[in-house]
């Protein structure tokens, strides 16, 4: 005959772990708490990340903490990130592999203008690049102008081929949205392509009386902004996405630069987006000198903060 087994009452378990009833309901209490503030942290991930699905950790913490005090939830750095990595939604970055510049032609380069350049108000400094986007009939060149004090992306255009008429059509944009607030030049600073090379493309950069930048070793260093939002639009907002076709994606484009300029906070601009940085002026702090990752994990690869 089976024996029976003996059954412990509350009591008898708290007694035999040294702890009290209150002690055993208060840590019941808070384990639900926590499971359902984790559940609300969660949800609001998932919707930063609906907009920018790539979003890092601590950008999704300056977006969280005003909304976890309405909901009474207290999570810090490392909380988040053990959060996000037990449930899988730390991310991972990916290099470019397509070539888009071809420096080596016969059309005139010009010099570099912008290694000593300190900058202090928007229409400063325009960076320029060019990054591919995937789609089923083959890949299209996305052309950005991005202002290079407030991150904002002032001109772009996607184009199913190379030709410059991309990035004409990118600085056409810029050149609309232009308000002409500075004192200061505009510079416009890109690589030694030959679309930046292109007669119609310094012929519209000379009429609107702006100087040419470029540069000189090929180095991505030399044009790293540019280079880094590519990166932005790219791997955070449609990571291994494929389109359909260049009309889908140029539909996408126009979303995604909205939700970049309006949504997405940068470090280096105090967590202010670049619409809000791009009616600034003056020194903007940057909040991610002397930053030290959590140590445990591996998961976020090395990230240059912007």
């Amino acid at each position: 005959m089976r024996q029976k087994r003996p059954e412990y009452t509350l009591v008898a378990i708290c007694a035999l772990f040294g702890v009290s009833r209150q002690a055993y309901y208060l840590a019941h209490h808070n384990a639900a708490r926590t499971s359902i503030a984790h559940m609300v942290v969660l949800t609001l991930v998932g919707e930063f990340r609906a907009a920018v699905p790539m979003l890092g950790t601590r950008k999704l913490l300056h977006l969280l903490i005003p909304e976890m005090e309405k909901h009474e939830i207290k999570m810090g750095r490392d909380l988040l990130y053990d959060l996000l990595r037990f449930h899988g939604l730390l991310i991972r970055r990916r290099r470019r592999i397509v070539k888009t510049t071809d420096s080596h032609h016969w059309l005139r380069k010009y010099p570099n203008l912008i290694a000593h350049l300190s900058l202090s108000a928007p229409e400063q400094l325009w960076v320029s690049d060019i990054t591919y986007i995937r789609t089923l009939e083959g890949f299209s060149y996305l052309s950005l102008i991005t202002d290079a004090y407030s991150r904002k992306i002032v001109g772009y255009a996607l184009h199913p081929s190379l030709e410059a008429i991309g990035c004409i059509a990118a600085l056409e944009m810029a050149l609309d949205s232009r308000k002409r607030i500075s004192p200061f030049i505009l510079i416009h600073h890109s690589d030694r392509g030959i679309q930046y090379c292109s007669q119609n493309y310094t012929a519209l950069l000379n009429e609107d009386r702006i100087a040419i930048s470029m540069t000189q070793s090929g180095s991505p260093y030399e044009n790293a902004l540019a280079e880094r939002v590519n990166g932005i639009i790219k791997n955070e907002f449609f990571p291994k996405k494929v389109y359909q076709n260049h009309k889908e994606a140029k539909k996408s484009i126009a979303v995604i630069i909205g939700h970049y300029n309006e949504r997405r906070p940068h470090a280096s601009l105090n967590y202010h987006t670049p619409d809000q940085a791009h009616g600034m002026s003056g020194e903007i702090q940057k909040r991610w000198k002397g930053y030290s990752r959590p140590k445990k994990g591996k998961e976020e690869n090395q990230v240059i903060n912007t």
